[in-house]
């Protein structure tokens, strides 16, 4: 129990308050019609589509009592080696998590008989759940896939891990600081939601750790050349002899350029520089509405090397794409040699797809429907918000970059640490029309 009564009552009262202030960030851009993202179509679209499972199951009741049958046989296997452990006897558990899985770490989950339980009826039913879309008949492959992200992204939320009263370390946290935990959680909370204009911005890296260029993009540069759609940056090689052919760098344009300029020590443009490299990258507009008829080619990729040829006087470049950058840089690549342009002599891809015959996880928002949903979007404003975007990716792997902050953020009430990467992911842009 709590050592101290009069100070879990004065917190509890405090974190009521902060809830409150998280509920008004919240509610106001939405009173005031400013909100920036809706939540409604991804939501529809997730229940349409995890609907269509169900209706396979419901279709013959054969089916649903074979079903039932199975989740209740795992629910009575784990009853019965929770009954042998309570006597005393060794049992083996009726399910393991995968020792990948960072939410089971802490020693209670295993140790603490009523935490073990917990945690063995949250992994049967959502293993079950799982099983449930893998064998639902008469689901094209797509929809399929998106039952099971969508199945997958709910079992993740609902997690006895996500939740105060049924996590151990947080239950530790609560008891013995008095709720003080939470009181910082929910201010956090709060500030976030205000950050992120009335949606939860979450907050994965130390934000007051990191200046761009204090500790941040510090390789010395400078824009030579600015148009509506981009600057370019040169950075002058730091060696003696210098390469006559530049390099051309195309980052994506839904981030910044400075993922490949991050702390003095992981940046790829300051060891280029150092290798004698002259270097041109390209650092993309946010847009608004202004270029939302803007493509990216004569003012984007063919400008840039148009501005890095005519600096440096070579008769090519070396070029290099990252990210969707890298798309971008193929599609141009494409595009020159249709027109016999062979100034690119040379191009390196860094974590770039190319053929998106395999893209995982992200065909999930791919299909007519809701490419249809975002083009309407971007027909009203421009531009497709910068936050839509980092959604999608962080719910590519919810485990590691979703819940491990809400719990830590606003459940321990702990900044997270100083991370360069994070803190240039949450540094999002927008996507021209």
């Amino acid at each position: 129990g709590t050592s101290d009564p009069e100070a879990l009552a004065r917190n509890l009262a405090r974190v009521v308050e902060e809830a409150g202030k998280a509920a008004s960030a919240y509610l106001k851009p939405r009173e005031e019609g400013k909100a920036t993202l809706d939540f409604s179509e991804p939501i529809a679209d997730m229940v349409k589509t995890v609907s269509k499972v169900v209706e396979y199951w419901m279709g013959e009741p054969e089916r649903t009592v074979e079903a039932e049958r199975r989740l209740w046989a795992g629910y009575l296997d784990l009853w019965a080696s929770s009954l042998k452990r309570m006597m005393g006897e060794p049992a083996k558990p009726a399910i393991e998590p995968d020792p990948r899985d960072k939410r089971f770490a802490d020693r209670e989950w295993s140790e603490n008989q009523f935490f073990d339980f917990l945690k063995q009826v949250y992994l049967i039913t959502s293993r079950w759940a799982s099983e449930m879309v893998d064998e639902a008949g008469g689901l094209d492959e797509h929809t399929r896939h998106k039952a099971g992200f969508y199945v997958k992204q709910i079992a993740n939320a609902v997690a006895p891990s996500n939740f105060v009263l049924t996590n151990p370390e947080v239950l530790r946290e609560t008891v013995a600081s008095n709720a003080e935990n939470l009181v910082r959680g929910m201010h956090m909370l709060a500030e976030d939601i205000k950050a992120g204009h009335g949606d939860l911005k979450i907050r994965q890296s130390s934000g007051d750790t990191f200046e761009l260029g204090r500790n941040l993009a510090t390789t010395p540069g400078q824009v030579i050349f600015e148009n509506t759609l981009c600057q370019v940056i040169q950075y002058e090689a730091t060696t003696k002899d210098v390469l006559k052919r530049p390099l051309l760098i195309v980052p994506p344009w839904i981030n910044k350029f400075y993922i490949l300029d991050l702390t003095a020590e992981k940046s790829f443009i300051r060891w280029c520089v150092e290798q004698g490299q002259t270097v041109f990258v390209i650092s993309w507009v946010n847009p608004d509405k202004r270029q939302a008829k803007k493509s990216f080619e004569r003012e984007g990729v063919l400008k840039a090397l148009e501005v890095a040829l005519k600096v440096t006087g070579a008769d090519g470049a070396t070029a290099v794409g990252y990210c969707v950058g890298g798309t971008l840089l193929s599609a141009t690549l494409a595009w020159m040699a249709a027109k016999g342009d062979e100034r690119i002599k040379s191009a390196t891809l860094f974590a770039t797809q190319v053929d998106f015959t395999h893209a995982g996880d992200l065909k999930v928002f791919v299909d007519e429907e809701q490419i249809a949903d975002i083009e309407y979007q971007m027909k009203m404003t421009g531009y497709l918000e910068g936050g839509k975007m980092s959604t999608a990716f962080n719910m590519l792997r919810p485990n590691d970059l979703i819940w491990p902050y809400v719990i830590t953020n606003y459940f321990k009430g702990q900044k997270p640490s100083a991370f360069d990467l994070l803190y240039w992911n949450a540094d999002a842009t927008r996507m021209p029309a």
